[in-house]
């Protein structure tokens, strides 16, 4: 990849397709097949691996419904979503803040959980209570432990402070899995797929990358990404519609309208074991 000019994509990579069923913020008033206790998460994680995605971006619930970063009980969750899907999905914990939680609590939830994959936001973590050392610590034990890190971007800014960590040598060579946001949450905000090209343009590492977007867009903005050689992620965290602007009936309608854009750009889909593979988790 070279500065300012993405390449071709590669029809040879194959597409990593990730789930997101829930997120931090959506309640079941927003739409009814949300799912949020363990045993829910388990059937649509099942429902998502018959449709073609291999990771399960998994968000906790306590029992008011809010967003929780338990240790015990992604723990519980984990052990039920797994005995659904077995190997066959790889499972990412989720250490979103989502406005309850300071990053050394962050930190030390998944220094305790230890996941096999997991997903962080730089800029949450990237606070003057940790500093340069302390992200140094944390990056360094993921990598030493092999554990598959997706590092969440907002802008480009976010994007220009990992380039910056990773010459600085803070954060160390490893298979690091980037997502590039499209837009944020909000009640009005429709993604945009131009939205992406900046981050392709500006990204020049080795790292792979990923996208997600947020309302009835999502489709066209992971179609771009898919297009380009990137991954994808959808699901009702970001996004409840279909492509022609309906509501979704459930999460697995969205990733089977990737595994169909995949076939359509002659992109086979990741396995699981592929996934684990190439990220040395």
């Amino acid at each position: 990849m070279h500065a300012g000019r993405p390449e071709l994509p590669q029809s040879s990579d194959p597409l990593i397709l990730t789930v997101a069923p829930n997120g931090a913020r959506r309640q079941p008033a927003d739409h009814p097949a949300l799912p949020l206790s363990p045993e829910t998460l388990a059937d649509t994680a099942r429902r998502c691996l018959d449709a073609g995605a291999a990771m399960l971006h998994l968000h906790l619930r306590d029992a008011q419904g809010r967003h929780s970063l338990d240790v015990e009980g992604y723990r519980e969750a984990l052990r039920v979503v797994r005995s659904a899907v077995g190997e066959a999905m790889v499972l990412q914990v989720t250490s979103e803040a989502a406005q309850r939680y300071r990053p050394a609590q962050q930190i030390a939830m998944l220094r305790t959980l230890r996941p096999e994959a997991l997903s962080v936001a730089l800029r949450e973590l990237d606070q003057p209570e940790i500093g340069d050392a302390g992200l140094a610590a944390f990056f360094h034990a993921l990598a030493a432990r092999r554990a598959m890190t997706q590092v969440i971007l907002y802008d480009l800014t976010d994007l220009q402070r990992w380039q910056a960590l990773r010459r600085a040598g803070t954060v160390p060579e490893a298979p690091w899995f980037l997502l590039f946001v499209l837009g944020r949450h909000s009640a009005t905000h429709v993604s945009d797929p131009r939205e992406l090209l900046p981050f392709v343009q500006a990204h020049d590492g080795p790292e792979a990358w990923a996208t997600c977007a947020f309302g009835p867009a999502e489709h066209a903005c992971v179609a771009t990404a898919a297009a380009l050689g990137g991954h994808v992620r959808v699901g009702f965290e970001n996004n409840l519609h279909l492509r022609d602007g309906t509501v979704a009936p459930d999460n697995a309608a969205l990733v089977r309208q990737v595994t169909e854009l995949a076939g359509a750009l002659g992109r086979k889909l990741a396995s699981a074991a592929q996934i684990r593979e190439r990220f040395g988790a």
